[in-house]
């Protein structure tokens, strides 16, 4: 089979605010090809990316005509999780209203034919292994490999690169040639890149058709770092909640996580600390972390779905939500990246994105390595920084 695409091009679906296209291009991607539903989440990815009205379509997946998608060498494709989600309502892909738009991917490169993109990487969270008792992952893995992908996935946590406690699965199809094709292989990798569920998942699945990719071991868990990205303003900056509304979270907490909050108040130093809003036992509970981290980023929409801050130390208590830019920070998205829109708007569309980092890890160590060895159009149209990287390494990208 032969791909005729340019080296290093994108088609990027569900590609809300632009982070996926953000820890590509590190490593010489270029976005062709965008697409999401969400007008909100395009007017964020055009402030930081300008040429996105040249490439960037809003609209259903479903009503796509596969004739305005450009030929690519890679397609991503972050689906909606909402149906395959704790946080959400658990209606898998194929029945659910919104993660069975990943079936709209599929027509499109179904369509697409012998111009489909020789590499895909699909992108959700830890519920898509076992939702419908397994049933949606297997089904997701079957759709891929009708259309010619062999299949590599693997666990990746946000955690190894920012301080936000963040758990993907990350599959990577491929249609070029390859060797290794056994599920064995990929049940040999370390815990960091191999959850039990994930185990359990290939384990279930060795009928499918795999292929395996050598990766090293990612960079170490965050044990703390939370206070390094928050936004730091005065005690009298009116997005401090008053007295009565902290007293009021306070009286929320059960009394473990409220003594937790008053041996930090107690302290010689200022501490951080986050917490959700969580329905239990019929009432609502403040719920703070034991460490200097950030629960998993989710879409604002919904009360329980916003992470809220404690400040504590020197006899002080104070709380407030956190801000856009610490979202973003722990997405690992530099300051550079303008929010423009309202609190909830920016909130949302970075709670739904990927990790900027965690993106440019897999670049570095699968899809650069895929694309190099795979098509023979590669090697001699890369510019001469990107072959430079490419024969001598680069370090993974790091807050």
């Amino acid at each position: 089979m032969e791909f005729l695409t340019t080296p290093l091009t994108v088609a990027e679906y569900f590609a809300g605010i632009g982070l996926v296209r953000m820890g590509l291009q590190p490593y010489g991607w270029q976005v062709s090809f965008a697409n999401d539903i969400s007008e909100k989440k395009y007017e964020m990815y055009r402030e930081f990316f300008p040429d996105a009205k040249q490439h960037y379509l809003v609209g259903d997946i479903f009503e796509i005509g596969p004739i305005n998608v450009p030929a690519t060498t890679l397609a991503t494709c972050s689906f909606p999780c909402i149906d395959l989600s704790l946080a959400g309502n658990m209606n898998g892909i194929l029945s659910g209203n919104h993660s069975s738009a990943f079936w709209g991917f599929i027509k499109i490169l179904k369509a697409q034919g012998e111009s489909a993109p020789p590499l895909i990487l699909v992108e959700n969270v830890p519920g898509w292994l076992y939702s419908n008792k397994g049933k949606d992952f297997r089904v997701t893995v079957q759709a891929l490999n009708k259309l010619g992908y062999a299949c590599d996935v693997f666990v990746l946590d946000a955690l190894r690169f920012t301080p936000q406690s963040r758990l993907r699965v990350f599959l990577v199809g491929t249609r070029f040639p390859v060797a290794q094709t056994t599920a064995e292989l990929i049940l040999t990798r370390p815990k960091s890149l191999l959850s039990d569920q994930l185990k359990k998942s290939v384990t279930a699945n060795k009928d499918l058709r795999w292929f395996y990719n050598e990766l090293p071991e990612p960079p170490p868990l965050n044990s703390g770092g939370l206070s390094k990205i928050i936004e730091h303003m005065s005690d009298s900056d009116s997005r401090w909640w008053s007295e009565i509304e902290t007293n009021r979270h306070l009286a929320m907490m059960k009394e473990l996580h409220r003594e937790r909050v008053s041996r930090l108040a107690q302290g010689k130093q200022i501490s951080y600390r986050t917490f959700f809003r969580r329905r239990r036992e019929d009432q609502q509970r403040a719920e703070v972390r034991d460490d200097d981290l950030s629960g998993c980023l989710r879409t604002a929409v919904g009360g329980s779905g916003k992470q809220f801050l404690i400040k504590a130390g020197k006899g002080c208590i104070k709380m407030r939500a956190m801000t856009p830019r610490e979202y973003a920070r722990l997405q690992g998205v530099p300051d550079e990246y303008p929010i423009t829109v309202n609190g909830v708007q920016a909130l949302t569309g970075f709670g739904d994105a990927v990790c900027v980092p965690a993106i440019s890890w897999i670049a570095e160590h699968i899809l650069n390595p895929l694309a190099e060895h795979g098509s023979p159009l590669f090697r001699h149209k890369l510019p001469n920084a990107q072959l430079f990287l490419l024969e001598n390494g680069r370090q993974s990208q790091t807050r």
